[in-house]
C-alpha cells in the first residue's frame, strides 16, 4: 500500500519504520508541506501523526479526494476532526512510541482502537495487530486509562526519582522494585499484588512519610496513598465475601 504520513516526530517515525518493515511504500513529510502541489505523492492512505490540537486544521490543508482515506492516529478523537474528506478513518495504537526504533518494534501486534473506512482494519492487519472499536464515550475513557499507564506511571517515577535523590540514591536503585510491582500485578492481579502501609493500614508510617519528605511532594503522595488505601479496603471486602 502506498502510505503517506503527515509529521515526523517520533510516532510518524515509529510507523514509516514498521509499514517499511511489512512492506509498504511510505512517505514522510512534515505537516507545513501538505498544501505543496505534490508533496503528498500517490497514497492510497494519508496518516496524520500531528497533535491532537491540530489534526482538523492539518486535515483541511489536505486535498478532498475519494482516491485515498484520510485517517489519524490520537487515542480520544473520532472521525468529526477530520471534517470534509469522503474516505476517512483512525487507528490509535496501544503502545509508548518513546523512540522510532522501540516504536516500530512495538507496533507490531499491538492493541490498536479503531474506526471508519474498511483500509484501517487491512493497515492494522498488515502490521499483525488487533483491532477493537469503542463508541465515542468509551474511547475517550479507554485513552484515559492509556494515558494513566503510561504518561503517570512516567511522571511518578519522576516522583521517585526526586525522593530517591534526597537521601543520597538513585532512580535506577528503585526500579528493579517497581519492576517487582509490575512483575506481581501481571502475575496476581492490582489486589493481591499491592504491599506497603496503606496495605496493612499502618497510619504512623505515612505520617512519618509525610512529615519527612518535602511540602511540594506531598499532594502526590497524599493522592496515591488514598489510592492506596481504596485499593485495600475492596481487597478486604473481597476476602470477606
Amino acid at each position: 500500500m502506498n502510505i503517506t504520513i503527515v509529521g515526523a516526530g517520533r510516532a510518524g517515525s515509529s510507523f514509516t519504520m514498521a509499514f517499511r518493515k511489512v512492506g509498504h511504500q511510505v512517505r514522510l513529510i512534515h505537516h507545513d508541506e501538505v498544501a505543496r502541489p505534490g508533496a503528498l505523492g500517490e497514497p492510497e492512505l494519508v496518516v496524520l501523526s500531528v497533535p491532537d490540537d491540530a489534526i482538523a486544521t492539518v486535515a483541511r490543508e489536505i486535498p478532498v479526494s475519494d482516491a485515498y482515506v484520510v485517517a489519524h492516529i490520537a487515542g480520544a478523537r473520532g472521525l468529526a476532526e477530520l471534517g470534509a474528506h469522503v474516505r476517512v478513518g483512525f487507528f490509535h495504537p496501544l503502545v509508548a512510541l518513546a523512540t522510532p526504533s522501540a516504536g516500530a518494534e512495538r507496533l507490531m501486534g499491538a492493541l490498536f482502537s479503531v474506526g471508519g473506512d474498511a483500509v484501517i482494519g487491512d493497515v492494522v492487519a498488515s502490521l499483525h495487530g488487533r483491532a477493537v472499536r469503542l463508541s465515542d464515550d468509551e474511547r475517550v475513557l479507554y485513552h484515559a486509562a492509556a494515558t494513566v499507564a503510561a504518561n503517570h506511571l512516567v511522571a511518578l517515577l519522576a516522583h521517585v526519582e526526586e525522593l530517591a535523590s534526597s537521601v543520597g540514591l538513585t532512580l535506577e536503585d528503585f526500579l528493579p522494585l517497581a519492576q517487582q510491582a509490575l512483575d506481581d500485578v501481571s502475575s496476581l492481579g492490582v489486589r493481591r499484588a499491592l504491599t506497603g502501609p496503606a496495605s496493612r493500614g499502618d497510619m504512623a508510617t505515612i505520617d512519618a512519610h509525610l512529615e519527612a519528605i518535602s511540602p511540594t511532594l506531598r499532594p502526590a503522595y497524599v493522592a496515591m496513598a488514598n489510592a492506596a488505601f481504596e485499593l485495600a479496603e475492596a481487597r478486604r471486602l473481597t476476602s470477606n465475601v
